[in-house]
């Protein structure tokens, strides 16, 4: 059976974000990601929510630089390597706390008219680095394709990208995040897909095209895809990173054949 995680940069906004914790456990998530931890709380206050809820920590993203600026993610900006470095060693202190094994390393945006070769390479360089670091320490680095129609000029966009971006850094310490929301925008193809980079693929995430809305609303059939990924032995967990038309409760229908949903 497949086991969700809630995201709750997305979910249960009804409540404050530390409140989260226990309204995912309430309606039977085992697991929560969410997008960053920095700004959020201490290490030690989101490790009590974790515990106080019997919950695991199942992603969370390295820095992304400054949000607001427009950054997402410095991975691969030229002359940001001290910065990167500093953000890796932020983002350990929190894994080690929370005892989260994966951590998704955000790419960048190219700006138009820019060397994107230049932007290639430094997102290889700055990978290597963090696969390694976070290897010593046993957790999982990834890299996520994100979809150009919501994020312009992302630096990785195509599972295709996401493979030779792997071989090119060599370690076997860097996997795939396989969001099917992100898939579906550029790709398609979501079973072939998964199937095809199935040896690399450490995380899923879903929600619903169009509107990243619940994932039983549009044009993918989740339940499908959920018994092919039971079929194929992915035991990893798949993040629920959608935004709820309405109540987060009342849009958990979809869940109840999986154990989630109101109590």
């Amino acid at each position: 059976m497949p086991k969700f995680a809630a995201n709750l940069s997305f979910l249960f906004q009804e409540v404050d974000f530390l409140d989260r914790f226990e309204a995912a456990r309430c309606a039977g998530f085992q697991a929560v990601e969410y997008l960053f931890p920095y700004d959020l709380a201490p290490p030690a206050e989101l490790a009590a929510r974790l515990d106080d809820n019997g919950l695991s920590q199942a992603l969370f993203n390295l820095s992304p630089g400054s949000w607001e600026a427009g950054e997402r993610g410095i991975t691969g900006l030229p002359g940001r390597q001290d910065d990167f470095r500093r953000s890796v060693d932020n983002a350990l202190r929190y894994a080690d706390a929370l005892g989260c094994r994966q951590v998704h390393v955000l790419a960048a945006i190219v700006p138009e008219g820019a060397d994107a070769r230049a932007y290639e390479d430094t997102y290889i360089g700055n990978l290597a680095y963090a696969a390694d670091a976070f290897g010593r320490e046993g957790i999982r680095s990834l890299i996520e394709p994100l979809n150009t129609v919501d994020n312009p000029g992302y630096l990785l966009s195509t599972s295709g990208h996401a493979q030779r971006v792997i071989e090119t850094v060599g370690s076997k310490n860097l996997f795939l995040q396989y969001d099917f929301y992100h898939r579906q925008i550029m790709e398609g193809s979501l079973a072939a897909g998964f199937a095809q980079h199935r040896a690399i693929v450490s995380h899923i995430q879903v929600s619903g095209v169009p509107g990243r809305h619940e994932p039983d609303v549009g044009e993918i059939n989740y339940p499908y895809l959920f018994d092919m990924l039971d079929a194929a032995g992915y035991d990893g967990w798949i993040g629920c990173e959608y935004r709820p038309r309405g109540g987060t409760l009342e849009g958990l229908g979809w869940a109840a054949p999986y154990g989630i949903g109101a109590a």
